[in-house]
């Protein structure tokens, strides 16, 4: 057990897992426990994590074949930008009423459901590969799987609430995020690997089906029922429900900066779509090298999700956020412009790196600050900007490429993304200032609320 020496500063130990901290501003003899692994003694959390992880790893594998299929059919890196073009277009027209609905539905049931349309897509692939159908009906089952996207995003996010105590959401997002990176950085790997034996993308397409199916049996065995929100909204008319998330991101300042610097980061920094011609021309790796560039910025997330996850919250989260995506633009920069695999894989270890500090800033946020009965709505509007900042921002790196070549276009967007970094600190003081991500947050929330909805959260928020 430690205590503050005179001058204030405060000291830590850690004893096993368990980090153990007195700050200055902390009553004396009261200690604050900084517990690495809080969010996964939950159940029901490590279930949500374990079908996180096989998710992504079947989503990575399906990047790297589709990538790798459509580039050696086509040569032609507009094929790869309407990769993006197919998944985003679902979820620009069904997000809003998705997050509605999980407002009011069960969204555990809803997520079966999502998963279902993802398992769909998954056989559609492996049969389209087989026979080596027109590319016009691969379009077809990505657009089927946006349309799964459109309803598990916000589901998936608000469910996720349910599984764990609210002073578990930062912890949650971490390992959340870490699961997510670590499937990422194996899956494309494993896709690239695949592809390299077998000479045929048809076993990633087998695998990411099975994988699929395990990711529907473990959102069966979670205990969580999904309807904990049930009858906390208040009817209104479709479409103001439709707009109450874009309501409350309005009068919540922060979530909206913080959401703004990741659509246009993603969105101008899109280098990894292009990752299938860095491949084959400029690094001249082949399909398993292609692989290892895929997996590299997990590696770095994976890597800054375990320091996130053994240090104490962010004290300036603001800060922290606005330099991480600055680093994101800068190594955006030198990855386009370098012709060394080494340099270009540590590049890419530090977009990871960069990125993943910005999704777990982010998604802290929308948890921590939105009320349950509105999460549906907002975790909506958040995955419809993610959306649209991925795969659009994957259509918009195709379309430079073709215009300004590849190492025009990753440039061009790296610097972008730089310039947005220093609009988004001009025009956002309440991201420079952000210190922690709890912090007040009852006093924010209720006041980016609907004005009819303030005495339901107050009579139904203990920090109130």
């Amino acid at each position: 057990m430690n205590q503050a020496d005179q001058s204030g500063t405060p000291h830590s130990t850690s004893t096993s897992s368990i980090s153990v901290q007195v700050e200055p501003a902390t009553a004396p003899g009261v200690v604050k426990y900084h517990d690495p692994y809080q969010a996964l003694r939950y159940r029901d959390f490590r279930f949500y994590v374990f079908a996180t992880f096989l998710s992504a790893i079947g989503e990575q594998m399906l990047s790297v074949a589709i990538g790798w299929e459509l580039y050696q059919r086509t040569n032609s890196p507009l094929a790869l930008g309407f990769v993006g073009l197919a998944q985003v277009s679902p979820a620009l027209i069904l997000s809003l009423p998705a997050g509605s609905l999980a407002d009011r539905l069960n969204r555990k049931r809803m997520m079966l459901f999502a998963q279902g349309l993802f398992a769909a897509s998954a056989v559609g692939l492996t049969l389209l590969s087989y026979f080596q159908n027109p590319l016009l009906l691969i379009y077809g089952c990505l657009v089927l799987l946006g349309i799964g996207n459109a309803f598990s995003n916000p589901v998936g996010s608000a469910l996720l609430s349910e599984t764990i105590p609210e002073n578990a959401y930062e912890n949650a997002a971490t390992w959340q995020s870490s699961s997510w990176q670590l499937a990422s950085m194996g899956g494309p790997a494993l896709g690239g690997l695949l592809i390299a034996i077998f000479h045929s993308t048809l076993p990633v397409y087998i695998l990411n089906t099975v994988a699929t199916l395990v990711v529907i049996l473990c959102f069966l065995l979670m205990h969580v029922t999904g309807t904990a929100h049930v009858g906390k909204v208040k009817e209104r008319s479709t479409l103001r429900s439709l707009t109450e998330g874009f309501t409350f991101l309005r009068r919540t300042q922060v979530i909206l900066a913080a959401i703004t610097l990741d659509l246009f980061a993603v969105l101008l920094g899109g280098a990894v779509t292009l990752l299938p011609i860095y491949a084959r021309d400029i690094l001249r790796v082949g399909p398993t090298g292609l692989g290892i560039l895929e997996a590299a910025p997990s590696v770095g997330a994976l890597l800054m999700t375990l320091a996130l996850a053994h240090t104490p919250p962010f004290k300036k989260a603001g800060r922290a956020l606005l330099l991480a995506v600055g680093i994101f633009g800068v190594a955006t920069c030198i990855f386009g412009v370098s012709h060394i695999f080494w340099l270009s894989l540590i590049m890419l270890a530090v977009l990871g790196a960069s990125d993943n500090i910005s999704v777990v800033i982010r998604s802290t946020l929308v948890l921590t600050r939105t009320p349950d009965e509105m999460r549906g709505r907002v975790s909506a509007v958040n995955g419809l900007f993610i959306n649209m900042s991925n795969q659009l921002g994957g259509f918009e790196s195709g379309m430079a490429a073709q215009l300004l070549g590849p190492i025009g276009a990753v440039s061009f967007g790296g610097v972008g993304t730089i310039v947005v970094v220093g609009l988004v600190a001009a025009f956002w003081p309440e991201m420079r200032n952000l210190g922690t991500l709890i912090e007040e947050k009852t006093v924010e929330m209720i006041s980016a609320l609907p004005e009819a909805e303030v005495v339901e959260v107050l009579s139904s928020t203990p920090d109130a």
